[in-house]
């Protein structure tokens, strides 16, 4: 492989710290590097001198001569007068650049419902990113280095960007390192890591999934005080070998080893148990949304909306953006109110929201962590165990530092890091989290899922982070054309779907009152009352097989102790193993039939 840019003894000092130590690597032709640390241990200072926008304190950075390094950083560039057309494509005339299949594709897959003559000034954050990241990928690269470019992505485009990275050159050219928190773009991406911890680069092989086995071998091996975080690894171990077939399918990820590892690990959720608990928090009955309409003032938003949320669910809800995703939500919290139909809601529920905005953390910004909490009751029960809020914001990255610090003074990912905990020690019944992962880094986000694995209650989440999503929700949604649909095939079947749209040429997000009606489903095609009898019956088949496949395992082992002399014996057991194998292939049938009726 060919060297294309190369790092020796980089070595960069903080008044109070050492960000980089000596470190000294490289990236050859074929390299596709994801890098992941903690926030502030040097991950975009390091792309910053990669890319010699930084000088390091020693060392040198070198690139092969003709070598072409395309960049991304986090500072967007306005500019008086800028059109997107003038940012993306420059001067070069149309029947040019609109002739390029690069131009083309990056155009369709970034810019979809930007218009090309608007002013920069006139664009959204989310918008602005997407025009810079959209004027460095028309460009000609030998290296790419990107730092967060799935910010302000939804789920759509970030798939999207990850199909053109693996595609824009072939499997033995150019190069690529990216920053970025989204593990799923980190596994569908990269084939080696980088983790920038404690002035050091440490590199793995593999993307994230890989990288996960790897730090889980790496923290076994370390002191006692590593003993946190390494539990916490084996338990998202467990998690991506368990919950995420495409994942554990990869030759880069040791299966064996991982098997071993993750022996005798539990499943990520007790479900059993959380169940149990929710049903005696809240009863059977909590929230039913019943054909209902709901917007703003005349204007429709959604339409014939049926969704139950029942003691233990654990929502997850996709929609491009403008959907009506929030309005969904304002439904289950109450801050909507529908237009037709009505939300039924059982007598002790009680939602709390932890939104974009941060809005519980508003009145007390010029308070210390610690006086905050206080307020609080003095233990929390996370799972089987009783927690103080102390210990809660340990799990959660405060330091006793931290915990002296204005509230108004903490970070960004801090800040949201609190608040979940604020929330939860409010001691809510239902969850609502809206978009919960901005500014965390990989760590901080495996800690707060498995926080969110104790939680007794409903879960509704509503995120871009894919990975999230598959990790903390058990079933998915989607906000399309107006309607809420079941997803039973998750985030492929709503990738699947926007990719019909868009084909179809119904991209537009919305539907306003008296818009025509989308694609006829077989979710559209059952009223209400037959669309709740549906799900309630799709909901017992998944537990009757479950059941049945458990039953099924319990009379093999029988056979397998049994008397091999035993010939009624085992004939009796032959039997009862088949017609539950044949019950159990009927109520899957019948559930495939149903799935397809409920959406």
């Amino acid at each position: 492989m060919a060297h294309l840019l190369g790092a020796q003894a980089l070595h960069v000092a903080l008044p109070d710290r050492v960000l980089l130590d000596s470190v000294t690597l490289g990236i050859d032709a074929g390299d596709r590097i994801g890098v992941v640390g903690r926030n502030g241990d040097g991950k975009s200072t390091l792309l910053r001198l990669l890319s010699r926008q930084q000088e390091p304190d020693d060392g040198r950075v070198t690139v092969r001569g003709g070598t072409r390094v395309g960049v991304l950083d986090q500072q967007d560039r306005l500019g008086d007068g800028t059109t997107v057309r003038k940012r993306v494509v420059g001067d070069r005339p149309e029947h040019e650049w609109a002739s390029d299949p690069r131009v083309r594709d990056v155009l369709s897959g970034l810019l979809g419902g930007i218009e090309l003559d608007a002013l920069l000034t006139a664009l959204s954050g989310g918008q602005l990113r997407r025009v810079h990241l959209a004027e460095l990928l028309v460009g000609d690269w030998d290296v790419l280095l990107l730092d967060e470019p799935t910010n302000h992505l939804d789920v759509e485009g970030i798939a999207w960007l990850a199909e053109h990275l693996k595609r824009r050159w072939s499997p033995r050219d150019g190069g690529l390192v990216v920053i970025t928190h989204d593990r799923w773009f980190l596994d569908a991406v990269c084939t080696r890591m980088w983790e920038v911890h404690d002035g050091v680069v440490d590199p793995f092989e593999g993307g994230y999934a890989a990288y996960v086995l790897q730090r889980v071998e790496r923290d076994r091996q370390a002191a006692a005080v590593e003993a946190k975080r390494q539990n916490l690894m084996r338990k998202e171990l467990a998690w991506l070998r368990r919950g995420a077939p495409a994942r554990t399918s990869k030759p880069k990820f040791r299966i064996d080893a991982a098997n071993e590892l993750i022996a005798g690990e539990p499943p990520a959720r007790d479900t059993v148990e959380l169940t149990q608990l929710a049903t005696s928090r809240l009863g059977r009955d909590v929230i039913d949304v019943l054909d209902v309409d709901a917007g703003y003032g005349e204007r429709t938003v959604l339409h014939d909306v049926t969704v139950h949320l029942g003691p233990a669910d654990r929502i997850g809800v996709l929609g491009p953006n403008g959907a009506g995703k929030s309005t969904f939500l304002g439904l289950i919290t109450g801050t909507v109110q529908p237009q037709a139909g009505r939300v039924r809601k059982g007598k002790t529920v009680t939602v709390r929201q932890v939104s974009q905005r941060l809005e519980g953390l508003q009145d007390v910004l010029d308070e210390r962590v610690s006086d905050v909490i206080g307020r609080y009751r003095s233990s929390f029960r996370a799972g089987k165990d009783e927690v103080s809020p102390g210990q809660l914001l340990e799990r959660l990255g405060f330091t006793t530092a931290h915990q002296k610090v204005r509230i108004g003074a903490l970070s960004g990912g801090q800040q949201r890091r609190l608040d979940l905990l604020l929330t939860l020690l409010e001691e809510p019944n239902i969850l609502v989290l809206d978009e919960p992962t901005n500014d965390m880094d990989t760590d901080m986000l495996a800690a707060m899922e498995d926080l969110l694995d104790t939680w007794p209650g409903p879960l509704v989440v509503v995120s871009h982070d894919r990975y999230l999503l598959e990790r903390v929700t058990d079933t998915q949604y989607a906000v399309l054309d107006g309607h809420v649909r079941h997803l039973p095939g998750g985030v492929e079947q709503y990738l699947a779907l926007r990719a019909e749209q868009e084909a179809a040429g119904s991209g537009a997000p919305a539907a306003a009152a008296g818009s025509p009606e989308p694609v006829a489903s077989a979710a559209t095609a059952l009223s209400g009352r037959e669309l709740r009898e549906a799900q309630k019956e799709v909901s017992a088949l998944e537990r009757r097989i479950d059941k049945l496949g458990s039953q099924i395992e319990k009379i093999h082992a029988r056979m397998a102790e049994h008397d091999p002399g035993d010939y009624e014996g085992l004939q009796k057991l032959t039997a009862e193993a088949g017609a539950a194998e044949t019950e159990r292939a009927e109520a899957e049938e019948r559930w495939l039939e149903l799935s397809e009726q409920v959406g």
